[in-house]
């Protein structure tokens, strides 16, 4: 906690208790959100579990996995940090500053490049897709199938850049049954006037484009987040070293 010496000689430190006490819960705050993000990250492997990836590059790339990896790295820093200031320990204080702003600056630098280097990002991405569909019904990819399935279906879409994409795995003029505007067995052996004619990779980034706004609104929000953990987390530091220097 935050002492300082009272007035006059009886030696007694009491606490600064509303500042602690709001420097310890904005601490808390990554930890609780980490929690959150991983609680979902199970509910998905949980209750989703063959729900994997379109990549074939990197199959283990889910979104439960993701989930989960985040939300075990935001509890982790987040429990630094909030131990980190109840014991007001330097050492933990500023190892929470230096990773929290080491993950900033890579967030930062994450969206400069995505931005730069977005066609090329665009062109590889449709490449991969189109490589996973190579793997479609095959065995041991049960999740990208499912996968492809589920996208098709909700977005009423059908392969990745053109329903033709289709041809090329199948080595026929069809497609799978979750491209058919009426789901039945086998239906994508017959009429192509029943298939989604459109690309589900445009189809998921008009997705993107209509909930952009909430997207900028969850990143400036996390954003803040991140920079009020770190004034507090180094002003706390900053507090720290001054009452060790000051009772040396």
């Amino acid at each position: 906690m935050n002492w300082h010496r009272e007035t006059g000689n009886t030696g007694i430190y009491a606490p600064g208790i509303i500042s602690d006490t709001w420097r310890v819960w904005r601490q808390s705050q990554g930890q609780l959100g980490g929690c959150g993000i991983l609680g979902v990250g199970v509910w998905l492997s949980v209750t989703q579990g063959n729900f994997a990836t379109l990549s074939s590059s990197l199959p283990s790339l889910s979104a439960a996995n993701l989930l989960i990896a985040v939300g075990t790295i935001i509890m982790v820093i987040g429990c630094l940090g909030c131990v980190g200031a109840v014991k007001e320990s330097r050492p933990l204080l500023l190892s929470f500053f230096i990773l929290l702003l080491l993950i900033f600056f890579l967030e930062i630098l994450s969206i400069m490049l995505f931005f730069v280097y977005q066609d090329q990002i665009d062109h590889y991405a449709q490449r991969d897709l189109k490589r996973g569909l190579q793997l479609f019904g095959t065995e041991g990819n049960v999740g990208l199938t499912n996968a492809w399935m589920i996208v098709q279906t909700d977005f009423r879409c059908c392969g990745v850049t053109n329903h033709t994409d289709w041809f090329e795995v199948y080595n026929a003029s069809r497609v799978p049954d979750s491209c058919c505007l009426e789901y039945s067995d086998n239906c994508g052996l017959v009429n192509p006037g029943t298939w989604w004619t459109a690309p589900c990779y445009e189809r998921v980034k008009d997705w993107i484009q209509q909930n952009l706004v909430a997207l900028w609104i969850f990143a400036l929000c996390t954003a803040l987040t991140q920079i009020l953990g770190l004034v507090f987390s180094m002003t706390m530091f900053c507090q720290a070293v001054k009452v060790e220097t000051f009772y040396a």
